[in-house]
């Protein structure tokens, strides 16, 4: 009887310790929680983004990327293209996907006819590690509605791929906001109700308007990528925009739906490290796996 109960201690005790032990693993970030990056920009050795990303404490080399993303235990990371359009300039590491980017090289100042520009995006398309197209409005200057955007719309409808648009502000002061603003999303969604579509960074700063459509419409889903830059300081941060961040949480929770809001850094502007602990304390705890992870491996259809 004796032996029972000494038994029946020692399991009470080991369970205790292996509490103990994963409270203290999750306190200290050990819990390997794996985080898909879904919005970063990647061109190593390019110089202006070499600058942006020491600002952030870090360098611009494949390297550097690769280790940090070790270290944070990012597992896949979707580039948003910034690169010409030919398929020989978008090869990247493995641990990566990529949007077909779309900008004024296609729009504003064309370098091809239309029909070409169709054809090579088909072309991405039809890759594995292709997972949709990315547009720039506000630097292309032409609402989403546009009906030179529509095959590319049409094209994703085809072969099951996101399409990815920027939303917010802009870098360029000859760049046109209203262009960028996230209601002009409203009217392709209902357009294409089939079509995935994501707004990156969430629209920021017109955050009730982006709630408003994300909300509204089923088929759009939100990256909060970019909403930070630099190599800050997580504690000052929080305590000197302490009122743009509640107002953040505030439409995050008007929105509602966590199984459509991604996490993204928009690398190489910003801190990674930091910068997942910023999304951490803004993204309810239970939400968490979802935001980093389930969430880009469902929208933009990983084959992870």
């Amino acid at each position: 009887m004796r032996r029972q109960n000494v038994d029946k201690i020692n399991l009470i005790l080991n369970f205790k310790m292996i509490k103990s032990n994963c409270s203290i693993n999750k306190l200290y970030g050990d819990d390997k929680m794996k985080i898909i990056d879904a919005h970063i920009h990647y061109r190593p050795g390019y110089e202006p983004f070499s600058a942006v990303a020491e600002s952030s404490g870090h360098k611009n080399t494949s390297e550097h990327l690769k280790h940090e993303f070790e270290k944070n235990n990012i597992v896949h990371a979707i580039v948003m293209g910034n690169l010409s359009p030919e398929l020989e300039n978008h090869i990247y590491p493995e641990y990566m996907s990529y949007c077909f980017g779309l900008d004024s090289s296609c729009f504003k100042n064309p370098t091809e006819p239309p029909e070409y520009f169709i054809s090579l995006a088909e072309e991405h398309l039809k890759r594995e590690n292709c997972t949709g197209i990315k547009l720039y409005p506000g630097y292309c200057p032409m609402y989403l509605s546009d009906k030179q955007y529509e095959p590319f719309y049409e094209l994703a409808e085809k072969h099951n791929k996101t399409v990815a648009i920027h939303t917010g502000a802009l870098s360029r002061g000859d760049a046109l906001l209203k262009y960028s603003h996230p209601l002009t999303i409203d009217e392709i969604a209902v357009k294409y109700p089939k079509v995935q579509f994501v707004m990156c960074h969430f629209g920021n700063p017109f955050l009730s308007e982006a709630a408003a459509v994300a909300e509204k419409n089923k088929n759009v889903a939100v990256d909060i990528s970019g909403i930070v830059e630099g190599d800050f300081d997580i504690e000052s941060c929080f305590e000197q925009y302490h009122g743009f961040i509640e107002i953040l949480k505030s439409w995050l929770y008007y929105f509602g739906d966590y199984s459509r809001i991604m996490y993204g850094s928009d690398w190489p502007i910003v801190n990674i490290g930091k910068y997942i602990e910023f999304i951490k304390r803004i993204v309810p705890e239970k939400y968490h796996e979802n935001v980093f992870f389930k969430n880009a491996v469902n929208i933009y259809n990983l084959k992870l």
